[in-house]
């Protein structure tokens, strides 16, 4: 049965005028055969009954399809959703409840047809929650009634009343508008008639490019070693405050170091100073400095030049030679 359906829709305009003129041969049900059928084929599921009940609902599988040629699909395909539809219907269709069968398939008609739609419109997915799915359909109908169907972006005014009576956001409205107005293009459409060049040779690559980013890694780690080198020939304690001053964030203060060594905030200061002059001068951002060689003292070659207390002489005299 689904598949002389299926053959009789067809795609091509003839096929489908065909199919149009055969339905016009199937009439529709008086309501006690219509539940004579419908309790055949739930009881014993007599294919016959099935498909003389679907057939004679094929006009209204039509007039519910037609509704929705708005949306750029083939007419065919509408239908043949529809059917699914009406066989999904007969197969939930309960008679023992009193309705008619036509009032019962009317919803899964509408909800086969409907999801096709939303699954063929478009090959990027428009709708993920009943909110867009709502404000898919119902956006052209409210911007015929707004008087802006032929408007491309709608004025914030519109976007905020939609918005307001389909409880969706303003970005969505403007989105949605957008996608019902264009279609999905190719990349590989030529961009001059001539067929030089493709849509996809101008598009940009936000990813930075790969090349860059590696010679950027390369670089880096260069600094991280130089820098690593340079931090070695600190003392402990040097490395560990200007680690904690420079290179951490956020930085220690001054006070907190200055109780950790038990020293001023002075001699921190100045200790951090020294060591970042010392990493300067091996990375080789700033010369060398001269560094003067201390040479020990002898006793003997140090005389004061002013005169000392007999005892405190006594007392330096005692002293072993300083060492520098």
């Amino acid at each position: 049965m689904a598949t002389r359906l299926a053959r009789a829709e067809g795609s091509s305009p003839n096929s489908l005028t065909r199919y149009l003129q055969e339905i016009r041969h199937y009439s529709t049900l008086a309501p006690a055969l219509e539940l004579s059928l419908a309790q055949r084929w739930a009881e014993g599921r007599d294919r016959a009954a099935a498909e003389q009940l679907i057939t004679s609902h094929l006009g209204l599988i039509v007039k519910i399809a037609n509704g929705f040629r708005g949306y750029g699909l083939p007419l065919s395909d509408l239908i043949a959703e529809g059917n699914v539809g009406m066989m999904q219907a007969i197969e939930r269709f309960d008679p023992e409840r009193g309705f008619r069968l036509s009032t019962y398939a009317l919803w899964w008609i509408r909800a086969a047809i409907l999801d096709y739609i939303l699954r063929s419109y478009s090959m990027v997915r428009v709708c993920t929650t009943p909110r867009h799915k709502r404000l898919f359909f119902k956006l052209r109908r409210i911007k015929h009634q707004l008087q802006a169907i032929e408007d491309g972006d709608l004025t914030p005014e519109i976007v905020a009343r939609i918005a307001t009576q389909l409880d969706v956001s303003h970005g969505d409205v403007v989105t949605m508008n957008r996608r019902l107005g264009g279609s999905d293009q190719s990349l590989n459409t030529p961009v001059a008639a001539d067929g030089d060049g493709e849509w996809q040779d101008r598009l940009v690559d936000p990813a930075p490019n790969q090349e860059a980013v590696l010679a950027e890694r390369q670089q880096l780690d260069q600094r991280r070693d130089l820098l690593r080198r340079a931090m070695a020939q600190l003392s402990v304690r040097e490395h560990h405050i200007l680690s904690a001053r420079r290179l951490r964030e956020p930085p220690l203060k001054l006070d907190d170091l200055a109780t950790h060594y038990g020293v001023s905030r002075e001699r921190i200061r100045q200790i951090e100073e020294r060591a970042f002059a010392k990493v300067q001068e091996a990375l080789g951002l700033v010369p060398r400095r001269a560094r003067r060689t201390i040479q020990p003292i002898a006793l003997e070659d140090y005389r004061p030049s002013l005169p000392h207390p007999p005892a405190y002489a006594a007392d330096w005299m005692m002293q072993p030679a300083l060492a520098g």
